[in-house]
């Protein structure tokens, strides 16, 4: 008698246990640990923010329904609208214009040839080792001289230079084909055609990357539009929540609700380019 097999019948494979040794164990511990850590200090800020004073202080004795009162507060008797406008007016514009000079320089510092050019890219790179706070007060001179105290170009202009955003795009386009450049030229393309049919097409990733981190570093700007603004039409949202705090100390729920609503942006962006960030920082090849 001869055993039939089942031509349909397929093999499984067992599937390999994870073995929990000690290092493992450890590791899983403190990334629980740091996460719970990362989140807590948001998951307080929002659920704080729809409580009522008496709750939020702790003099409440039982907990009370959640209330949008605090957000209205601040819509309605504050100028948080205003502090957001000119907050994301200053990140998009600043955003759109860094990216735009940002990778012109970074595509002659990488493709083009000409005297002087690495010497450039040093002094250039050589910007990243100095803080703010070095050139926090020579920056002021220099735009006060120009007479851009208290206005947008004072916001914008000065914060639209970025070494990193400069290093970044050069050490991208050095890692591009030089044939494609080679067959344009020979078809007549010249560089600044290259530049906005090709180069720029081939950009996209790094460049989505490099816009959340503009815009973010400038969302959350406080320093430069501390010490440059004295006006309060220009204020942005970070130096409007701390002068938001000053004068309602003791009632941290409208604190918190002004604070949600300022991180609001932030983290719409997070969830929604998510997937883009990622897939940058893979083909742009972060390092």
């Amino acid at each position: 008698m001869t055993d039939t097999v089942n031509p349909h019948r397929t093999t499984v494979t067992p599937r390999r246990s994870r073995r929990w040794t000690p290092r493992t164990t450890a590791l899983f511990v403190l990334g629980i640990v740091l996460a719970l850590l990362t989140i807590f200090p948001l998951v307080w800020m929002v659920t704080g923010s729809f409580k009522p004073a008496d709750e939020v202080n702790g003099s409440a004795i039982l907990p009370a329904e959640p209330t949008l009162d605090n957000f209205r507060y601040v819509l309605t008797q504050v100028p948080f609208l205003r502090y957001m406008f000119n907050s994301f007016l200053v990140s998009a514009l600043v955003t759109v214009l860094a990216l735009w000079f940002h990778s012109m320089a970074a595509y002659a510092l990488a493709r083009l040839r000409f005297p002087g050019r690495e010497t450039i890219f040093l002094l250039i790179f050589s910007t990243m080792l100095v803080s703010l706070p070095v050139i926090l007060i020579p920056t002021f001179v220099v735009v006060r001289t120009l007479g851009l105290v208290d206005s947008y170009a004072g916001l914008i202009i000065p914060a639209i230079f970025n070494a990193f955003g400069i290093f970044l795009l050069r050490q991208f386009y050095l890692s591009l084909p030089g044939e494609l450049e080679e067959a344009a030229l020979v078809d007549g393309a010249s560089y600044w055609r290259i530049y906005r049919s090709i180069i720029l097409p081939l950009s996209r990733p790094i460049l989505s990357a490099l816009t959340v981190f503009f815009f973010l570093t400038n969302w959350n700007s406080f320093v430069w539009p501390l010490t440059i603004t004295s006006d309060p039409d220009l204020r942005v949202v970070q130096l409007g929540i701390a002068t938001f705090q000053q004068q309602y100390a003791s009632d941290w729920n409208y604190v918190l609700a002004a604070a949600t609503i300022a991180a609001l942006p932030t983290l719409l962006i997070f969830f929604f380019f998510q997937k883009q960030i990622v897939e940058s920082i893979k083909s742009a090849g972060f390092k």
